[in-house]
């Protein structure tokens, strides 16, 4: 007999397999050794009540053997002299991308601006000491993208998108912890991430497809509507009639570029803020009611939303256990960003906490056109770069001096490592959206009592929350609705937003374009 239950046990059972097994043979009156296997298929945390409880589903086998279904590769086929198509990023919707062409007989060739994973190190090693931003190579670009050096949380609500499972298979295949097939909120940690980046590097290599690093597109090349190829800095000329435009929500360079083609672009809403921290001990003793933390639970998370004002003010990009991160990807700005390793293990937590913005709110830029909302974000990334005495040290604020607009006098270390400048934040951010987090953070206060501390910092700006373009495509086809050839694709397009749905949506864009090059290839 295979059964399922949904049960509900203590962190202690659910970590220990034997503890487990009484469990079930108690509550289900079965024996204990004709339990032959428990297999855990999902995992949560219900922290609601004072004592905290681990959600799991489980798979039980009574006096039948346990025979684990492994899964595989896709078909990958060799691709090395197949009919082409460019990806432009190979950040996570160009890498899956690159691999669903794969699978469909088509050669990927991915053309990124950034640097390879460990020359990636490097530069990110310099922002922090040294404060010099490359801008092709830094925590937004290079291989992997956004997501390789800030965390690697695989958490989304894309499940009606495309088949999130395949995803995490795939992941697993390359190189993460099968725990995230079964986490209600997966995690792989900037520690582990890169060596599965590297992974689906090779499977793309090894069966054909091309990577070139170093090579940022210039110019995006079309004739009577169509894509005929790309050219690169270092001047080489690319011909192709199929584009997947994967460049992420920080190519500013490629939306300026767009727009100045009269490549139809549109102004996006977004969400704008700063990233908090705290010590993961007060988190954890808010959100597991406890005064030290047990050994059997993750350092505590949370997720908070209000409304102040008619817009939402919420938690973005939480880090359990994680540092705060500089993300600019010129000179001349500062920006905020989380990320934790694997374990989770460091002393401090973070978040970004952002307010929703409307079209509104950008009409001082109103001509600038479809690039408003990105110039109000660049606005504000430059006045912090001045604010922080034109370093990558960020502007910071304790706390409930934040909430009450008073300058902080004493700023303590925190885990962002270029430094922080004591500011009055209202200095650095528009009115309406530092009163809007001023009255959010009361707010956050009540609800989870001890979170409102002078002993957390705040830090601004958290400005790259989502791309502030949308590149619209076709319903039906993806390809762009004016451009033949062109799939706008990923987090940069405005069409996903984290790794797993821009993967999603990269394997989409891949599937849609690969149908148009083999629905025309001779018989």
């Amino acid at each position: 007999m295979i059964f399922e239950r949904d049960i509900q046990v203590l962190p202690e059972i659910a970590a220990n397999q034997l503890l487990l097994q009484e469990w079930v043979s108690h509550h289900e009156g079965i024996a204990d050794e004709a339990i032959t296997h428990i297999e855990i298929l999902k995992r949560s945390i219900d922290a609601r009540q004072r004592q905290v409880k681990i959600n799991l589903r489980i798979q039980v086998f009574v006096n039948e053997p346990f025979k684990p279904v492994p899964f595989k590769f896709p078909n990958y086929q060799d691709v090395s002299k197949s009919p082409s198509t460019i990806i432009i990023g190979a950040g996570p919707a160009g890498l899956f991308a690159a691999l669903k062409l794969i699978e469909k007989g088509i050669k990927p060739i991915i053309l990124e601006r950034g640097k390879d994973i460990k020359a990636r190190r490097r530069d990110l090693a310099t922002i922090n000491k040294e404060h010099i931003v490359d801008e092709d190579s830094n925590y937004c670009f290079g291989e992997g993208g956004a997501g390789t050096y800030s965390d690697g949380k695989l958490y989304t609500r894309s499940k009606k998108r495309g088949d999130v499972q395949q995803i995490l298979e795939l992941l697993v295949l390359h190189g993460a912890s099968p725990s995230i097939l079964v986490d209600a909120h997966p995690h792989i940690g900037t520690n582990k991430l890169p060596r599965i980046i590297e992974s689906i590097r090779n499977t793309i290599l090894n069966h054909g497809g091309a990577i070139h690093f170093q090579t940022r597109v210039t110019d995006i090349l079309i004739k009577d509507q169509k894509i005929i190829g790309v050219e690169t800095l270092n001047g080489m000329r690319w011909e192709t009639s199929k584009v997947i435009l994967a460049t992420g929500h920080s190519a500013r360079d490629i939306f300026e570029l767009l727009h100045r083609k009269g490549i139809h672009i549109e102004a996006k809403p977004f969400a704008l803020g700063v990233r908090v921290e705290h010590q993961q001990q007060l988190i954890d003793k808010i959100q597991y009611s406890c005064e030290v933390r047990s050994p059997y639970l993750p350092p505590a998370p949370y997720s908070i939303v209000k409304q102040v004002q008619h817009r939402g003010v919420y938690s973005f990009c939480m880090c359990p256990g994680g540092i705060i991160a500089p993300c600019a990807t010129s000179p001349g700005e500062v920006v905020t960003n989380g990320w934790s390793p694997s374990k989770r293990n460091m002393a401090t937590s973070n978040s970004g906490i952002v307010v929703e913005l409307k079209m509104e709110d950008f009409k001082e830029f109103s001509h600038r056109g479809p690039l408003a909302a990105m110039a109000f974000q660049q606005q504000i990334e430059q006045t912090a770069w001045i604010a922080g005495g034109k370093t990558q040290r960020v502007p910071a604020q304790l706390l409930v001096d934040f909430t009450k607009g008073k300058q902080s006098s004493n700023i303590p270390k925190t885990s962002y490592q270029p430094g922080t400048t004591a500011t009055e934040l209202g200095s650095v951010l528009p009115k309406f959206l530092y009163q809007s987090l001023q009255q959010g953070f009361v707010q956050f206060g009540h609800s989870m009592k001890g979170y409102l501390t002078n002993e957390a910092v705040v830090h601004a700006p958290e400005s790259r929350t989502s791309s502030p373009v949308r590149i619209p495509r076709d319903f039906n086809t993806l390809e762009h609705v004016e451009i033949n050839g062109l799939y706008p694709c990923g987090e940069g397009a405005g069409y996903a937003g984290g790794i797993i749905s821009a993967a999603i949506d990269g394997e989409k864009c891949a599937e849609k374009c690969a149908l148009t090059i083999n629905s025309s290839a001779p018989i």
